[in-house]
């Protein structure tokens, strides 16, 4: 696991790199209206986002999986409707975060919505679809977290949410969602697990 100190830095195990997580962000969050609750999901996404990205060993920028991580949720500041993803990022972008954190605010509503799930759900017609590594690795750290804190897993065996991954999305539907969700989100968990060489 990643190494995360009090003061919520995360060094790669190597420690050649490090990206730490600012407070200045997480206090951009409280700032915004983001609950207490929230704020711990948002920092306990990135600290798995983070974890992961280093366990693949591929080139990525961690800056932007742990700061796309830690905003993923900002919206929750405004509303915890679906619409939270597309508030957010019109919150990011009014207080002027890089466009990729505001994307992956507003695509990791169930995982990148296709076209036809937005229409659905009511949101914006448009391309909700996960571009990047980092993308996929901030969103499924996101359900990885959801699983471990809602105790379906051991919380001091984080790493059984990753061995029992496919079994829980299929057998509980409220993280499984639907047939369309459920694939990307399997699709996500191989490609990862692939990196890790699992």
């Amino acid at each position: 696991m990643a190494e995360i100190k009090k003061d919520h830095n995360s060094a790669q195990s190597s420690g050649s790199t490090k990206y730490t997580i600012a407070q200045a962000d997480i206090d951009l969050l409280r700032a915004n209206g983001v609950s207490e609750d929230d704020i711990a999901h948002c920092l306990k996404v990135a600290e798995k986002a983070l974890e992961i990205a280093y366990r693949t060993s591929q080139v990525l920028d961690f800056e932007f999986v742990g700061r796309g991580a830690l905003f993923h949720d900002l919206g929750k500041g405004k509303t915890h409707a679906i619409e939270h993803g597309k508030i957010g990022a019109e919150m990011g972008r009014a207080l002027g975060l890089p466009e990729p954190i505001n994307a992956v605010m507003e695509k990791h509503i169930r995982g990148g919505l296709t076209e036809a799930e937005a229409i659905e759900l009511g949101l914006p017609v448009k391309d909700y679809t996960l571009h990047t590594l980092e993308e996929r690795i901030i969103i499924y750290a996101d359900r990885l977290v959801d699983i471990i804190t809602e105790d379906i897993v051991h919380t001091d065996e984080e790493i059984e949410a990753e061995e029992r991954f496919e079994e829980i999305l299929r057998t509980i539907p409220k993280y499984g969602k639907n047939d369309i969700t459920l694939s990307r989100y399997l699709g996500y968990h191989r490609e990862i697990q692939a990196f890790l060489g699992n």
